[in-house]
């Protein structure tokens, strides 16, 4: 018998631990409620970890990926040619603010270019990496 002192706390599972139980509890031959109390989570919770993983609402996070960066020159447009505008020309920051925000140019090695705000979240820039690359 176990005697419990003081206030219970639920326990905070990581997504990692959530997907290999539920991966576990799939497997041919598992028998769900010994996995469930292999991991001491009750059989309820693991029924609802299996149902987000189904629905696409439970899914491990990519892992961060570093890509090479070369830091290259603005080209030089000369005064007589025949663009009016450099093509690397940043987009203005604020409508009327007359400032105009520093970007940031990634070129993939397929040659696909993406030009970024230099004041992007990491999460919308993993985002959009992972939409170009797929």
């Amino acid at each position: 018998m176990e005697i419990i002192n003081g206030v219970e706390r639920r326990r905070q599972w990581r997504v990692e631990d959530k997907l290999r139980i539920v991966a576990e509890a799939e497997r041919p031959g598992a028998r769900f409620a010994d996995v469930a109390r292999r991991h001491e989570v009750s059989r309820s919770v693991l029924w609802m970890w299996r149902k987000q993983v189904r629905a696409g609402t439970l899914v491990a996070e990519q892992a961060p990926v570093f890509l090479p960066v070369q830091i290259m020159p603005e080209p030089v447009v000369m005064s007589g040619s025949s663009s009016a505008a450099s093509p690397r020309s940043p987009a203005p920051c604020e409508a009327g603010s007359g400032r105009e925000a520093s970007q940031i140019e990634i070129v993939l090695p397929d040659g696909t270019a993406l030009r970024v705000p230099e004041t992007i979240g990491a999460p919308a820039l993993r985002r959009l990496l992972s939409a170009l690359r797929g």
